[in-house]
């Protein structure tokens, strides 16, 4: 088994691709209307939209009713992205950067769907 992708579900589509590629510098890849990927190494961030999921997965997913999950992006420098989200007014910044218990540096972000993004850096070893 493989792990493939994390896909949000939305009602806009160029919001969210516009806020992921704003983010991690990655163009997304547009497979079909209403539907782009953003190819991240180790996994995909795929982008859909509510009515494709209504059409082939019977409205199995709600959009921006996710209160269970984060999407978690790995950086260098946490501090890097931190000013360039306040800069940009990107997005609202939830925690700003904390030193976390086993050591991460994180800082989490919401995305135009609510959804919370943590963005974080590893201890230097």
């Amino acid at each position: 088994m493989k792990f493939a992708s994390i896909r949000i579900v939305t009602g806009d589509v160029p919001a969210l691709r516009n806020f992921y590629a704003a983010l991690t510098g990655i163009e997304p890849t547009n497979l079909a209307p209403g539907f782009s990927e953003i190819r991240l190494p180790g996994c995909t961030l795929a982008i859909s939209s509510q009515d494709i999921i209504d059409a082939v997965n019977g409205g199995a997913i709600v959009p921006r009713s996710n209160r269970s999950s984060m999407i978690e992006l790995e950086v260098d420098d946490v501090e890097t992205i931190r000013a360039m989200v306040a800069d940009s007014a990107l997005a609202e910044i939830v925690q700003p950067p904390t030193l976390m218990p086993w050591g991460n540096h994180s800082m989490l972000l919401r995305d135009p769907d609510g959804a919370i993004v943590n963005i974080f850096s590893r201890p230097k070893r």
